[in-house]
């Protein structure tokens, strides 16, 4: 796979920032400001109720002992919380306190309160990991959910807790943007309406204000979030419902119109989620996205009936087309097909891309039958840029490149912009897009998709307009399908409990590959894909059941 020169790949990187993405991140380097350890102000008596929130499985094994992204380890010294040894994300996990509120917290309350005396000791003001603006959020969050749900916070760990939220109003993360600062927000609603007096109406009324205009921004018309990853869509749903809880807890602190905008995104987001998810209740993997960091769907749906929001329509049998996002539903009878025809992400904001444009997951019976890489890690390496590689998607590689240029852990080049979408709701429904993303490329090759849904059967056509040396698409088997190959293009695949589909192959070659599926962080599962090269200027392949 060829690489752009560096300089070009830098170009084409930053052309999309916001100004305030370029100084934003010179400033948060170069400004460290001094912390004010000054004495926190009254805790403001809550009013109203509050709701159980959604509860994670539980990370805290035992008082010293922790599992994040399925790796297990220690916590015994101050040393720990920056372990250089540990990745990152681990760290930064271990700072956002999430077990606090997690299943069966209760039983863990002499671990928890340990736990606080602890960190406090041991993370001075301002240093290290959990004093970045992230997780600083986080613990903020959580520290105050735990308050709210019955347990009492020492007046030092109201002490600490204000000082955090003091420095977090320092720190915003106006150079990362997106689902950073709407955390970083969220924070501050929650800081400003747990304490009382003016220092904390001045953090409610910053939080509110940057939220007001990121919910607008981030929650588009259909009711996805920009970012177009259905598990950073779980997350800020999340988030959404943790404010309308605290609203219920002040009654009299957030004004009607917050209340009622947030309800209103709660309703779009919780349908555009229903959307997004497969029969077996698990999220799609489109774009970053697993499974065990954010809320599991169902999850979700139960902690907003307990905040009064009504249920949501189930997706509808035949086509929906989540217009804003770009991303396409078709439930048919036993099918469920999730298809990408959307742009990688915000132009500015791409960092949770994937180049996997015109991609699709199925179901079959309510057994995932092709699915994407999915993520088993962060950070900057060879895992991190093949899971994000148009050959770990279910969608056409052209010549060895990547349809959008991912790059590093977290960046994107040029990237493809899908075009000429063309959807048909006939006796048979079909779905057509193209996109540009290897225009880069000297032949200035298109990419173009059909997929069309009939009585039990589907058939995917790609095309190749332009000049081009090889093309390539992968079917990704998730690990539990079977997949028997003959010797004339032609296969079956079973997939549990004795249901079947078969393939047959045209104009293209097929090999049976071996493929990795990351179903979670810190997992990555041996699989299969069909692995088809076409002869010429474009190959299909026929599915039946």
């Amino acid at each position: 796979m060829s690489k752009a020169p560096a300089a070009q790949r830098y170009w084409h990187t930053l052309r999309h920032l916001k100004p305030v993405q370029v100084y934003g991140r010179l400033w948060h380097r170069l400004h460290r400001p001094a912390v004010d350890t000054g004495p926190a102000p009254d805790v403001r008596p809550a009013q109203g109720g509050w709701a159980a929130p959604a509860a994670r499985p539980a990370s805290m094994l035992d008082a010293n002992t922790f599992r994040f992204l399925n790796v297990k380890g220690p916590v015994e010294s101050r040393a720990d919380w920056n372990d250089p040894g540990r990745a990152k994300l681990w760290l930064y996990n271990l700072h956002y306190f999430d077990d606090l509120n997690a299943a069966d917290a209760d039983t863990r309350g002499n671990w928890h309160g340990a736990l606080i005396d602890r960190w406090i000791a041991e993370n001075p003001p301002g240093l290290g990991n959990g004093w970045e603006p992230y997780p600083l959020s986080l613990r903020i969050v959580n520290w105050i959910k735990w308050a709210l749900s019955g347990n009492e916070l020492r007046s030092e760990w109201r002490h600490s807790l204000a000082v955090q939220a003091r420095h977090l109003a320092r720190r915003l993360e106006w150079h990362l943007l997106g689902n950073h600062l709407f955390a970083n927000a969220k924070a501050l609603v929650f800081a400003g309406a747990f304490f009382h007096g003016p220092e904390a109406d001045r953090w409610l009324d910053k939080g509110l204000s940057i939220l007001d205009r990121e919910l607008d921004e981030q929650v588009l018309g259909d009711g996805g979030h920009f970012e177009l990853s259905p598990m950073y869509h779980a997350i800020i749903l999340e988030d959404v419902l943790d404010l309308i809880n605290l609203a219920g807890a002040f009654p009299d602190l957030l004004p009607g119109r917050h209340l009622a905008s947030l309800r209103s995104k709660a309703d779009a987001m919780r349908a555009w989620l229903a959307a997004m998810t497969h029969p077996d209740g698990g999220i799609s993997f489109f774009n970053d996205a697993a499974f065990g960091i954010a809320a599991s769907p169902d999850t979700i749906d139960a902690y907003a009936r307990r905040l009064g929001l009504g249920d949501v329509p189930a997706p509808r049998d035949g086509l929906t087309h989540l217009a804003d996002s770009g991303y396409v539903r078709v439930q048919r009878d036993r099918l469920v097909a999730l298809l990408d025809v959307a742009r990688i992400g915000p132009d500015y904001l791409p960092g949770h891309a994937h180049a996997d444009t015109l991609s699709f997951e199925l179901s079959l019976d309510g057994r995932r039958v092709f699915v994407n890489s999915g993520v088993s890690q962060y950070g900057v390496g060879p895992q991190r840029q093949s899971q994000r590689a148009t050959a770990a998607h279910n969608t056409v590689e052209v010549d060895g490149e990547n349809s959008s240029e991912v790059w590093g852990g977290f960046r994107v080049a040029r990237r493809a912009r899908p075009f000429d979408l063309r959807i048909d709701e006939g006796r048979e429904i079909a779905i057509g897009c193209a996109h540009d993303g290897y225009g880069r490329l000297p032949g200035r090759p298109v990419h173009r998709r059909q997929w069309r849904f009939g009585d039990r059967a589907l058939s995917i056509r790609d095309r190749i307009d332009g000049r081009f040396g090889r093309a390539r698409a992968r079917l990704h088997l998730h690990p539990d399908v079977g997949c028997a190959l003959g010797e004339d293009r032609a296969g079956r695949l079973s997939i549990g409990d004795g249901g079947e589909m078969t393939f047959l192959i045209a104009d293209a070659t097929v090999r049976l590959a071996p493929a990795r599926w990351h179903p979670e962080f810190g997992l990555s599962v041996g699989t299969s894909c069909l692995d088809v090269t076409f002869d010429g200027a474009g190959g299909a392949i026929e599915l039946s059941w």
